[in-house]
């Protein structure tokens, strides 16, 4: 299985005097003008939620019900976004909907939820000690004009586990908690204990990687900025 990250990254414009708007600056206000934009995310995931809010975003939250058991981040991501997409009522803001989905490549197979606590023991017992990549599946489309925009990519970052025994594996199954994350395991909770080290975006880990969302928005022609809204009172 071959998953490329595509990033489309931009020089930002050099810091002008101050009191002076440089050219590219000015060059960038006017290509993208301030707007208000709103961030559908079609995910049930909590930790995808927790780490847009903690960036400055708050996005609504619409459900695909996609089937995910399929193995390929992207594409799941692109069904989720599409699902949602089609179900929105029309709306006078530009609206971005966002899709992820995340997997755990080990020795060439992609490892989506295990579900069933046996599936997780035995999935656990692949990966201690070892190295995995995960990846997380980005797709964006952007609703303001007459066709839908799209903007999608792969982020990927590579897990290191710790050498668990049986013990720990059992327990650690029996919380609960892996069942329903992609690869069995989390970094920001009872797992974190688990993983020696990352290669990467730690937020991708997560189940999101924000600099490449950035990117995506960017790529878009949307300033990252018109995404964060006030703190909810």
């Amino acid at each position: 299985m071959r998953l490329t990250l595509v990033v489309t990254s931009q020089r930002p414009p050099r810091r002008p005097r101050a009191g002076v708007p440089g050219p590219a600056l000015a060059t960038l206000t006017r290509m993208n003008p301030p707007r208000d934009v709103r961030l559908v995310l079609a995910s049930a995931s909590p930790t995808r939620l927790a780490t847009l809010r903690a960036a400055g975003l708050r996005p609504e939250v619409v459900v695909s019900g996609v089937d995910e058991s399929a193995v390929q981040a992207d594409t799941v991501a692109r069904l989720k976004a599409e699902a949602v997409a089609a179900v929105l009522p029309p709306s006078p803001l530009a609206t971005l909907v966002l899709g992820c989905d995340s997997m755990l490549e080990l020795d060439g197979t992609g490892y989506g939820k295990p579900v069933d606590p046996e599936r997780a023991v035995e999935r656990w017992r692949r990966m201690r000690g070892r190295s995995g990549v995960l990846h997380t599946g980005h797709h964006l489309l952007l609703l303001d004009g007459p066709e839908p925009r799209t903007a999608a990519a792969v982020a990927s970052t590579t897990v290191h586990f710790a050498d668990l025994d049986d013990d720990e594996i059992e327990a650690y199954v029996a919380t609960g908690e892996p069942l329903q994350v992609a690869g069995a395991f989390t970094v920001d909770g009872l797992g974190g204990a688990f993983v020696r080290g990352i290669e990467g975006d730690h937020h991708n880990v997560v189940g999101i990687s924000l600099p490449l969302l950035r990117d995506l928005v960017r790529g878009l022609g949307l300033r990252w900025p018109a995404l964060w809204s006030p703190p909810a009172t």
